[in-house]
């Protein structure tokens, strides 16, 4: 099985192989539950047919545009290719795949169809991820008008990004929220994590970012010790960590906080579940999120 899929009918059958053949891909008859069942296992789907039969079938199904696979309609005809979800999420990439075969791209994302980058695909050919994803909009809408500047910042380094800024990071699976007791060394952090990673199975590379409260900008044994991991350290704000849901008790509220480890985790995750609620090793509080 593959990450893509053609749907169509049995009248576009040979279409539809055709398309496989030149993407590598599924092909699946089409039904009144092949959305349902494929929406949330395939990454990229071709519908073969009408666009209006697409869009009903999909429309219950929409969650978040981050995770939401990227849908192209193609024309029974195999004359247009026209992304309907996740534009900036692959389904424009896949419809240009499809000028391979002799048909027409129809791009509608502003960026795009403007011949500029937007965020997202900027990430996708760097091989990173978008930390701070409500910043995309903001950033997009500025792309249309001017030339937004790209700084690469090599560490060891701080950076202060306004909710204006998309960071752009190596990407990812997990988020590790890291708290800590004053005057910590940067072994002491360094082997928490480790021992926290091992624990659950985790490599240090697939960390996407380590995240602290802004309490702990001085403390400089935890920023040394997630640079000894090769790892992103982000500080979040208060109002950031207490909007957090989901998080046990924590003696952070005598500091105005939800708490630390937990929520650092939850805020920086992708899909807001915890692999490894709040754990201490030694003077280090660690949690794991995805």
């Amino acid at each position: 099985m593959t990450e893509t899929v053609v749907i169509t009918f049995p009248y576009s059958k040979a279409e539809a192989e055709r398309i496989a053949e030149f993407l590598g891909a599924d092909v699946l008859e089409y039904s009144a539950e092949i959305f349902d069942q494929v929406f949330s296992q395939k990454k990229r789907i071709i519908a073969l047919m009408s666009m209006g039969i697409v869009v009903r079938k999909i429309a219950p199904l929409l969650d978040d545009k981050w995770t939401d696979p990227a849908v192209v309609v193609v024309s029974p005809d195999l004359r247009f290719a026209v992304p309907v979800l996740g534009g900036h999420h692959g389904a424009n990439e896949l419809a240009k795949e499809l000028a391979g075969l002799g048909l027409i791209p129809v791009i509608t994302t502003a960026t795009e169809s403007r011949g500029r980058d937007s965020v997202e695909t900027i990430a996708e050919r760097t091989g990173t991820d978008v930390l701070n994803r409500d910043s995309t909009r903001e950033v997009n809408a500025a792309i249309l008008t001017s030339d937004i500047p790209v700084h690469a910042v090599r560490g060891p380094a701080i950076v202060l990004a306004g909710p204006d800024v998309s960071v752009l990071l190596a990407k990812g699976t997990y988020s590790v929220g890291v708290g800590c007791r004053k005057g910590i060394r940067p072994d002491e952090v360094a082997l928490a994590v480790e021992e926290a990673l091992a624990e659950n199975g985790i490599e240090k590379g697939e960390v996407f970012v380590y995240a602290t409260t802004t309490k702990k900008l001085g403390e400089t044994g935890l920023v040394e010790g997630i640079g000894a991991l090769s790892g992103n350290l982000i500080f979040l704000d208060d109002d950031t960590i207490n909007a957090q849901a989901g998080t046990g008790p924590s003696r952070a509220t005598r500091l105005g906080l939800l708490g630390v480890a937990e929520p650092c985790a939850l805020a920086t995750s992708r899909t807001k579940t915890l692999v490894m609620g709040k754990k201490v090793f030694g003077r280090v509080t660690v949690a794991i999120a995805r």
